[in-house]
């Protein structure tokens, strides 16, 4: 039986080679509709491989028979020692991969060599609007170009074989509010992008551009403008705009309204529809700007026409969002029997904590179930799919703090999860951390920093030993594998922390993924078995993809801790073992056995503070400002994770005047740190430094018990 199931594995696998060598031979023409409509299976065409964002491999020359022999090909070192999420594609031989800051390289697949590399130069202080870390998560390929949005917010169009810019267009409305770190998808010969920027002033929204000029031909607005100018600037799409803009409250379009587009974007050719997702409304705090309402089409599912970006269905996830719970994380299309009925369905797991099933080309709601401990709501209408908000979770109403579960950082984050129609399941990186909110007293809007209306000292981690430890202990991650017709998880692998890698499953019953702790583990898709691992040295948050060439099958990983959970999350940044940055492509095949060379030794600063010689009143001011201005990539409490400084440790904490130099002065501009001379004075970048100095004491005390 065994030695007859792998004989048929082989057959399959060799199979696929064939008809990929046969696609390959004629793919001198570049990518076409054709090719992404029914990829290749050696290949990996786009982000999630196929247009249904999927991200399953039909190879099976590596299954869970032989996993054990996967061995090391080839590796890159990159030139960026940042978060990296890209997942490379593969085409006629060549591995297009992004890295941090938007840059593009291009390797030969089956020896490593690289071919070319661009860098789109971005300015380094673009990071002051970037949400969460330089990331890129990968390029678009068609016809003879690769696409790439760089973070600064243009799209630019690169010669396949060369690297050289064939053009390039600033695809944002201003380059203040927004940015890109999401892959271009290519539909009906379009280049569909969106943008970030939600906890700026941004208006979310999703574009299609043509490939040969970069012209734009359609767009959907996520967000209604002020109605006051009518909505005739909508064409298409004026009734969708008329009928949102009645959910709203307040002058939000002052605010942008939020709603972006960062990630999720699946082309469905049965329909024709371009399913897409939302981010929060903004600010997050409703009271802040006197938002009232569910606030559409944020954090929803937004579906428009492919040809003309018209309006078809909508369905929101999480009416008068104020948690971040942004629904721009992976759709994934697939037919699934529901109820002893194969139906056509739309797959989501987002930020909120639970897995709906919508109708694709209806937008109809099947289900919602919740697959991690959700308190924010008290359970979905059967019928609608509204949730039922728990008051308590409307802290901006009660005035009181609310922890949540899950948290802003979501119960699945913008990670990709994978279907496989083997098994049936849906693979979901999933997240098990709660998340404080608190509203900001007499909050004001600024021209620079997060606008989302909250009081992050209020809620920041204390410096207490105990609290400390009862919050990792509480923050931990799980692979799940989510039975979609039966709505349970059929397996669950438990993790140390969370914020682990995206997901790739393959017919040779594998999955695999990648961990915070620097591990690539591959498991077996029915049963979740750990069959085989890697120490990659590394955090890995990126997701793995395979291909193959010349009859081997390969499995890539990109490599390289960071992202939100490292900048943003103080003394949690590492729960999930990881320590340090090295970003770096891997690529293994069966039998190979490469090595990596000995990782550099780990480095432990001591704190050292000048002593505290400020006020307390002025130190809580200081840390009121720290929190709206300074947390989100220094970290919370002041402790920052392994990509960006500490300030407990900067050797400016002893000097009024160099403090200043920074913070007002902008001394490090080009580095990154802008001056934020436009919302704070003197006093203020004094007070944050009083903080930064009472809480690197406060620690050193607590190093010494």
């Amino acid at each position: 039986m065994r030695v007859s199931f792998v004989g048929k594995l082989v057959a399959a696998s060799a199979m696929a080679l064939a008809l990929g060598a046969v696609a390959q031979s004629g793919a001198m023409a570049g990518v076409t509709e054709a090719m992404l409509n029914n990829v290749p299976a050696g290949e990996w065409l786009s982000y999630g491989r196929d247009y249904a964002e999927q991200r399953f491999s039909p190879l099976t020359l590596v299954n869970e028979y032989n996993v054990d022999k996967l061995g090391l090909a080839w590796f890159a070192d990159m030139d960026s020692a940042r978060g990296q999420e890209a997942t490379p594609l593969v085409h006629d031989g060549v591995l297009y991969v992004t890295t941090a800051w938007s840059m593009v390289k291009a390797y030969d697949a089956t020896t490593g060599k690289p071919l070319w590399a661009f860098d789109p130069k971005v300015p380094r202080n673009t990071l002051y609007r970037a949400c969460c870390d330089a990331v890129n998560r990968g390029v678009a390929l068609y016809g003879d170009k690769v696409f790439v949005a760089a973070l600064d917010g243009r799209l630019i169009a690169l010669d396949q074989k060369s690297g050289a810019v064939l053009w390039s267009k600033v695809v944002v409305p201003n380059q203040t509010d927004y940015t890109i770190t999401g892959a271009p998808r290519i539909v009906k010969g379009r280049v569909l992008i969106g943008a970030g920027g939600s906890e700026y002033k941004a208006r979310g929204y999703l574009a299609a551009y043509d490939p040969e000029t970069g012209k734009e031909v359609w767009r959907f607005n996520t967000v209604p403008a002020n109605p006051a100018g009518g909505f005739a600037k909508e064409g298409l799409n004026k009734a969708a705009h008329e009928a949102a803009a009645k959910t709203w409250g307040n002058k939000w379009w002052e605010f942008g309204g939020g709603g972006t587009v960062w990630d999720s974007i699946t082309y469905d050719p049965e329909t024709n529809l371009v399913l897409f997702g939302t981010g929060n409304a903004e600010p997050w705090n409703p009271a802040a700007n006197g938002r009232a309402g569910d606030s559409l089409y944020t954090s929803s599912i937004v579906a428009v026409n492919a040809d003309t970006g018209q309006y078809a269905w909508h369905f929101q996830e999480t009416p008068e969002d104020r948690w971040d719970f942004d629904s721009d994380q992976q759709i994934t299309i697939a037919d699934v029997n529901i109820g002893g009925e194969k139906r056509h369905v739309a797959m989501h797991a987002p930020k909120n904590g639970h897995v709906y099933v919508l109708d694709v080309k209806t937008g109809k709601f099947l289900s919602a179930t919740p697959w991690v401990p959700v308190n924010w709501a008290t359970g979905i209408d059967p019928e609608t799919g509204r949730p039922n908000i728990n008051p308590d979770a409307r802290y901006e109403k009660t005035g009181k703090p609310f922890i949540s579960l899950p948290g802003a950082v979501g119960a699945h984050s913008w990670q990709p999860q994978s279907y496989s129609p083997k098994t049936g399941y849906l693979y979901i990186p999933t997240n098990l951390a709660a998340y404080p909110y608190a509203a900001a007293k007499d909050w004001k809007p600024t021209g620079i920093g997060w606008s989302i209306g909250l009081d992050g000292y209020a809620v920041s981690m204390p410096a207490d030993l105990k609290v400390q430890a009862g919050a990792k202990a509480a923050t931990t991650g799980q692979l799940v594998a989510w039975d979609v017709a039966n709505k349970k998880a059929a397996w669950k692998v438990n993790l140390q922390g969370p914020s682990n890698g995206g997901v790739l499953s393959t017919a040779g019953n594998l999955v695999f993924q990648g961990t915070a702790g620097g591990d690539f583990v591959a498991y077996t898709a029915d049963k979740g078995e750990k069959l085989w691992s890697f120490p990659a040295q590394s955090g890995i948050i990126a997701a793995p993809m395979t291909y193959a060439i010349g009859g081997e099958q390969y499995v890539a990983i990109l490599v390289g801790w960071g992202g939100v959970w490292d900048v943003a999350t103080g003394v949690l940044a590492n729960k999930g073992g990881a320590a340090r940055n090295i970003s770096r492509l891997m690529v293994f095949k069966l039998g190979a056995s490469g090595q990596l060379p000995a990782a550099p030794p780990m480095n432990q600063m001591v704190l050292d503070p000048p002593p505290f010689t400020g006020t307390l009143a002025q130190a809580t001011k200081g840390g009121q400002l720290y929190g709206r201005y300074c947390a989100m990539c220094h970290g919370d409490a002041a402790i920052s994770g392994s990509l960006n400084p500490d300030l407990r440790h900067s050797g400016t904490l002893g000097s009024a005047e160099a403090v200043k130099a920074i913070v007002l002065g902008g001394q490090l501009h080009e580095l990154g740190m802008v001056s934020f001379k436009s919302a704070l004075q003197a006093p203020d970048a004094e007070a944050i430094r009083m903080y930064l100095i009472k809480r690197a004491n406060e620690d050193k005390a607590l190093a010494t018990r």
